[in-house]
This record gives structure tokens, C-alpha cells and sequence, in this order.
């Protein structure tokens, strides 16, 4: 027992969602490190990185449109079908390499569409966890989770970047297409109870007007709350990260090739998972100062990674950085799901992650032109600062400083307004 309620493990719906998230993210780790490493390899071309990456990135960009559709449409059925057309969209990458025809341009073109059908997942996932699991095991379901979604993938971060070493980038598609069709399989057999307002749409409103609608009650939602600031930290943080990840390609190659180019991402994804399941043993402290040291340190850390003497010390530290990652991912996740009504939640976290996740895109794009200005390892240096702007921001402003611990928040204590919808 947990919370005074049965473990996780006994709740057969979220072990399917976290099983299928599991595989899913793999999927999604194993096509990212691949086709990064395809344009590189093909085109020698950072700018070219930065444009995949961008695309690659362009669900941050584009929640805003998939909340009200995960607020109103059957969330079994978006899971399911969003598996089903990434298997199949993936699968025209190595039928194209086997006919000679596998070039930068399509990895260009089919990298958005698989990102347009990838932006529904954050969003559902918001919105499913507290359906099936009840309030007092939404810190601990959403660390589990995130382990999957920010902190498992490192394995397929590290193993892809060495698969390709290996057997080629081609190859690795073929094994995606396999990871989404496990996906689709776990996710049909899950039941999703509805929410009290699921029902049939107004018949006198039309689709666009109710769907204008739906956004307008988000906003409203987030409008004078902490989550504003919270927010804007989090945009200015993301262009860091988009600068880093369109870099990484070429710095991992001046550090070893592929391999050393996986071993990094994999260090990314180790450090969020090691935040991710510290985060809720730390639900108790004062959510602002904690972050605000986190952040911080994860800025010094990160710098240090970058000129650090030998390749291993370089994937530690980086990876050491991100813990605080994993962490804020986490109490993020629980105070979306503790200050926000569950009918609002799919649009509350799509339009945050659009103010958010715009600059990510931003970011890759300017990492591309940066990085072949400057270099690879200056760039990436630069980027630290991204940590740095979000650990000063939370320490010097009174708002964020004084929030509460994540155990206790309440819509109240975030500025959220407590006024029930009609």
C-alpha cells in the first residue's frame, strides 16, 4: 500500500499507459538520435541539424491546438491511432534507403509529420493520469511516468547512438516501427473512465467557435498565476536547449562519432531520471527555493561538462545537470494536476507548453547558425546559461521564491482562480 492506496503495480490501466509510454518514448528516442545523425552524415551541415531538430521539435510549438482536441475526443482512441500512424510514416525511411533514394530532403519532410502526430501525447498524458489514478498518487504516478518519458529513453538514447555505430542508421527505423506497434497494442486495452463534463458538444455552436472557446477558458485559467512566471523561465530555458541539441550532433563527433554522441544524450536522460525519481522525496521543501538551487548548480555543472579534460567526465557532469531537469518535470506534472480542474487540464498543459516549447524550435534553428559561427563547444558552453537564467529568476523574484511545497499547493497559493466552470 501507497498513500493508502493499492502500489501502482495493481492498477492495470496505468501499468498499460506506462508500459506503452515506455516503449513509445523508446520509439521516439531511437528515430531522433537516428535522423540527427542521418542529416549530419549526409549534409556535414549544423544549420541542416538545427532545421531537423527544429521540426523535430514542433509539437512544443503546436499543443496549443491539441488541447481542446484531448479535452473533447476519446483519449483511447488518440493514443492508440497516434502509435499506429508513426509506425507507418517511419517505415518509408528504410524503404527509401533500400532503394537509394534516402536523402536529407526526406528526412526533412517526413521529420514534421511525425512530429505533428506526436503532440497530442504530453497533453493526453495530463489529462489520463488523474482518471485513473486518485489525487493522493499523482506526485508518485507522474515521477514513475516521468521516468519513462524523461529518463529511460537514455537507454535508447545511448544504445541508438551505438546501434548506429554498428548496424547503421537505417536499420534502427526498422526497430522504431516495431516499438509503436507495441504501443497501439498496450493502449487498446486500457479503460479510460470519462470526466463529469464528456458528452456531446453544444449543437447550436460551431466547431471553430467552440473550440476558440475552449482556448479562451485555458488562458483565463493560467492568466495572473504563478505558472505565468513559471512559464516564461521555462521558455528562456528552452532556447538553450534547442541551441544544445542542434550542436550535439557535432560535438559529440569531435568527442568520439556516434557513439559519444549517444553516450550524451543517454547522460541527459540519466541525470532527468535520477531527478525524476528523487522529486517525490522532496515534495515537502519549499518548491521556489528549491528550484532556484537546483537550477543554479545544474548552470555550474554544466559549463564545467563542457570543457572537462577527457570525453567521461564530459558525459558525467552533463548528465549531473540535469537532475534538476528530471526533478521540475515532476513537481510541474503534480501542480498542473493539483491546481487545474481535470476538464481544463489537456488545454492548461497545451498552451503552456506552446508559451513554453515555442522558443525549443527557436533555439535549434539559432544553434544551427551559432554553432557554425562559433563552434561546437562554445555553443554548447553558452547554452548553460539557459540553467543559470532560470535559477537567478526563481531566486529574485518574490512570487516564485515564496511558493509553497508541491505537497502542499493549492490553486489558491499559485494565484490559479478557484471559480467553478458552468
Amino acid at each position: 500500500m501507497s498513500d493508502g492506496h493499492p502500489p501502482l503495480r495493481r492498477n492495470a490501466d496505468f501499468v498499460r499507459f506506462f508500459v506503452g509510454r515506455f516503449v513509445s518514448n523508446a520509439g521516439d528516442s531511437l528515430y531522433s538520435v537516428a535522423a540527427l545523425w542521418l542529416v549530419f552524415e549526409l549534409s556535414g551541415s549544423t544549420v541542416l541539424v538545427g532545421v531537423a531538430n527544429a521540426l523535430l521539435l514542433l509539437p512544443w510549438v503546436l499543443q496549443v491546438f491539441a488541447g481542446p482536441v484531448v479535452d473533447r475526443l476519446p483519449l483511447k482512441a488518440l493514443l492508440v491511432g497516434s502509435q499506429v500512424v508513426q509506425g507507418v510514416v517511419v517505415l518509408v525511411l528504410p524503404l527509401a534507403a533500400a532503394m537509394g533514394r534516402l536523402t536529407t530532403t526526406l528526412l526533412l519532410v517526413t521529420v514534421p509529420v511525425l512530429s505533428l502526430v506526436t503532440m497530442v501525447m504530453g497533453p493526453a498524458q495530463s489529462a489520463l493520469v488523474p482518471r485513473i489514478l486518485p489525487t493522493g498518487q499523482l506526485s508518485r504516478g507522474n515521477s514513475a511516468l516521468a521516468t519513462v518519458t524523461l529518463g529511460l529513453d537514455m537507454v535508447f538514447d545511448a544504445l541508438g547512438g551505438v546501434f548506429i555505430a554498428v548496424a547503421g542508421a537505417t536499420a534502427l527505423f526498422l526497430l522504431d516501427a516495431a516499438t509503436f506497434a507495441i504501443a497501439a497494442a498496450l493502449f487498446v486495452g486500457m479503460a479510460v473512465p470519462p470526466t463529469e463534463d464528456d458528452g456531446p458538444d453544444d449543437a447550436d455552436g460551431s466547431a471553430l467557435t467552440d473550440y476558440a472557446a475552449d482556448i479562451r477558458e485555458g488562458v483565463a485559467a493560467i492568466r495572473g498565476s504563478a505558472f505565468v512566471h513559471m512559464t516564461l523561465t521555462a521558455a528562456v530555458f528552452n532556447l538553450a536547449v534547442g541551441v544544445t541539441l542542434a550542436t550535439l550532433p557535432a560535438f559529440g563527433a569531435a568527442l568520439g562519432g556516434p557513439a559519444a554522441y549517444g553516450f550524451l544524450l543517454g547522460a541527459l536522460g540519466v541525470g532527468r531520471l535520477v531527478g525524476s525519481t528523487v522529486a517525490p522525496r522532496l515534495t515537502g521543501l519549499p518548491y521556489g527555493r528549491t528550484m532556484a538551487g537546483l537550477y543554479l548548480a545544474s548552470a555550474c555543472l554544466w559549463a564545467a561538462s563542457v570543457y572537462a579534460p577527457t570525453t567521461a567526465l564530459t558525459v558525467g557532469l552533463f548528465g549531473l545537470a540535469w537532475v534538476s531537469g528530471g526533478v521540475g518535470g515532476v513537481f510541474v506534472s503534480t501542480l498542473n494536476q493539483k491546481a487545474f480542474p481535470d476538464a481544463l487540464l489537456g488545454r492548461v498543459v497545451s498552451i503552456k507548453g506552446t508559451a513554453s516549447g515555442a522558443t525549443l524550435p527557436l533555439g535549434s534553428l539559432l544553434g544551427g547558425f551559432v554553432g557554425s559561427a562559433l563552434g561546437p563547444r562554445p555553443t554548447v558552453a553558452l547554452a548553460a546559461a539557459g540553467f543559470g537564467f532560470s535559477g537567478l529568476y526563481f531566486l529574485l523574484h518574490p512570487t516564485l521564491r515564496r511558493l509553497p511545497a508541491v505537497a502542499d499547493a493549492t490553486p489558491a497559493a499559485f494565484g490559479v482562480p478557484t471559480t467553478s466552470e458552468e
